[in-house]
């Protein structure tokens, strides 16, 4: 079973440009994401798909794998179905590009033992401990089944704390897992309005349904979509630097 590695690394975002180049600690930020990703047990190799040529030369000067593709994408997941049509693989994981805190053990927790069917979809989860991140739109909220398996996903708190309010919300995080026929599915599939309006590639599978498995990790991540969150993520790579010397 062959499994590999994917950081989708889009230069012009809206909210911070040019940003897996983002300087942390004297290294560009997917260089952090990277040197995680390549930790990874069971992983036949690791690729940053990025769409800019300035990705393409800060990736190649720091020997990192790394592929061109198209600048049309406006999906993390329909780049990773690109690389899907140039790397040959039973299964692709999907690592965010602006995660550098990713811990690698949580790696372990998503990637299968097993090809267990064709069309097969897992994220890794977080648990969300304060009123502010619940409400944080960039926060993915999920709720699930008895199985797993995802129900709804948004950016809005769900569920609604009506009748209950010992509820423990769950975030999507960037560490996916994609099997090759669930890509081409994702492909091939329009987008619907409730997919648009929440801007969350996987509920594409879930409204079509087809089980997204939700697996619980303790290993939580910090997505640097601000110059704040830039800012958060220096000092704890600071921090953890500093108690290595």
């Amino acid at each position: 079973m062959k499994i590999v590695g994917v950081i989708p690394a889009r230069y012009g975002s809206s909210r911070l440009p040019g940003k897996p180049l983002a300087d942390i600690c004297g290294k560009p930020m997917i260089w952090w994401v990277y040197q995680q990703a390549i930790k990874a047990r069971g992983l036949s190799g690791v690729y940053v798909a990025t769409d800019d040529e300035r990705i393409v030369s800060i990736c190649n000067a720091l020997s990192m794998h790394v592929l061109l593709t198209s600048k049309n994408h406006d999906t993390p997941t329909s780049r990773l179905y690109e690389v899907s049509t140039q790397l040959d693989a039973d299964f692709y994981l999907l690592i965010m590009g602006d995660e550098p805190l990713v811990n690698v053990h949580c790696f372990e927790l998503i990637i299968p033992h097993r090809n267990s069917c064709d069309y097969y979809i897992a994220a890794l989860t977080n648990e969300l401990h304060t009123p502010t991140e619940v409400i944080d739109y960039s926060n993915q909220k999920v709720v699930t089944n008895q199985w797993g398996e995802a129900l709804l996903i948004s950016r809005s708190p769900i569920p609604y704390p009506k009748g209950l309010l010992d509820f423990t919300y769950k975030k999507v995080t960037g560490v996916q897992l994609f099997s090759k026929k669930a890509l081409q599915f994702y492909n091939e599939t329009s987008r619907s309005a409730l997919e648009q309006a929440e801007e969350n590639d996987l509920m594409r599978f879930v409204e079509n349904r087809i089980p997204v498995m939700m697996i619980p990790s303790p290993y939580k991540t910090i997505s640097v979509d601000t110059p704040k969150d830039l800012v958060v993520v220096r000092k704890e790579i600071e921090k953890s630097m500093n108690s290595h010397e």
